[in-house]
């Protein structure tokens, strides 16, 4: 069966990827349409070789397509998703507008493909931090039984999208040509060229940034680890492409490192990169634009009992977005599910908190009415 494809936000750093990844993998498509903003429809993007116009965004655009890959900002993915469901088109979502809903499954197809068979016209993708990590402490999870982590991330810049790029590639161009360096537009209030940032997203109450948050709250969603702890600290780096994190794990069971060395060797998201005698463990460049995660730098952790110490890198990029999208759809394609389900379909949260209120509106008109019958009574 092929499919009737659409990506919003195709001119975005996702976008472009998901484009490539789509072609590269074969995924099997009838056709395939490119949005973005108004700004951006009518002008070409190269496709295999060929020219596709980019169209305007609209909610009719649903009707024909089976499938779409959202790679926009959270406020649009809630505005467009329930359109698109309602028009019988699959959404698989890369922002953070539903992956806390309870109605939406959040996927890693390595880890919980099973969950998005039960979908009702959207999924969501993880958090690219989190889904980095994860193709590190996975296997280890399911050897020993995860209990807790703390981790620090090393952020690349194009997590932040193309304007993040091109900030740190002009910033560097500055420092060469000893010209003075614009204002920072992108990462708050620093320069990132030679520079560190422990500031992703907002601050939130509790001091933590919404992405360390996000790493805590979809870790124990995917894992289904509803009491897992997990502290992390999250850092912008001057670094292109693909995100790294160290991890200080802790596990149920007591660890073995040649176990531990099995478990990731054996599992289909990680490569085991853990000889650094001969000075091979994971790195940024060397597992950009890679399927598989390098997980590496395994030791005894020498704080927690029961812990591991460890390294990760991963193409944020791909797994942290268009390539884990891809890789749901392709999972659902197999399973026979990448269909709308008959059951009844996902309402947005918006439409159910307008409905709520009109209820109540009613039910406070209809209270006034009897309170004023009473009285003249």
């Amino acid at each position: 069966m092929s499919y009737r494809v659409g990506i919003v936000g195709a001119t975005g750093a996702v976008g472009q990827e998901l484009i490539q990844l789509l072609l590269q993998r074969e995924f099997p498509m009838e056709s395939l349409r490119c949005f973005a903003s108004r700004r951006s429809a009518g002008k070409s993007i190269t496709v295999a070789g060929k020219p596709i116009e980019i169209e305007e965004t609209r909610k009719t655009i649903f009707k024909s397509l089976d499938l779409a890959f959202f790679a926009t900002g959270a406020e649009l993915a809630q505005q467009l998703a329930p359109e698109a469901i309602q028009r019988g088109c699959v959404v698989i979502d890369n922002s953070s507008a539903y992956r806390q809903h309870k109605q939406v499954p959040l996927v890693i197809p390595e880890i919980n493909a099973g969950a998005g068979y039960k979908h009702r016209g959207l999924l969501a993708n993880p958090n690219c931090s989190i889904a980095v990590s994860l193709m590190g402490l996975y296997p280890l999870h399911k050897a020993f039984g995860l209990k807790r982590v703390i981790c620090s991330t090393y952020q690349a810049v194009s997590g932040a999208g193309a304007e993040g790029l091109t900030e740190l590639q002009d910033q560097v161009h500055a420092w060469a040509e000893g010209r003075e360096e614009a204002e920072p537009q992108v990462f708050p209030h620093h320069n990132i060229a030679f520079n560190l940032i422990p500031h992703v997203d907002r601050f939130g109450k509790d001091g933590y940034t919404g992405e360390e948050t996000k790493m805590l709250k979809e870790g124990r969603k995917i894992l289904e680890l509803p009491e897992l702890k997990l502290s992390a600290t999250c850092v912008r780096v001057p670094v292109f492409r693909a995100h790294s994190i160290a991890m200080n794990a802790e596990f149920e069971k007591p660890v073995d490192l040649r176990l531990a060395r099995q478990a990731i060797e054996i599992f289909e998201g990680a490569e085991l990169c853990d000889e650094p005698e001969s000075c091979v463990y994971p790195t940024p460049l060397q597992f950009s634009e890679r399927v598989r995660c390098g997980v590496g730098r395994l030791r005894k952790d020498s704080v927690f009992d029961n812990g591991l110490a460890l390294f990760v890198s991963g193409d944020q990029l791909w797994k942290g977005a268009a390539l884990n999208a891809v890789q749901i759809a392709e999972s659902l394609d197999m399973a026979g599910k990448l269909t709308m389900p008959s059951r009844p379909l996902f309402v947005a949260p918006a439409k159910k908190a307008a409905a709520k209120k009109k209820t109540t509106a009613k039910k406070k008109v209809l209270a006034g009415k009897k309170a004023a019958a009473r009285k003249k009574k």
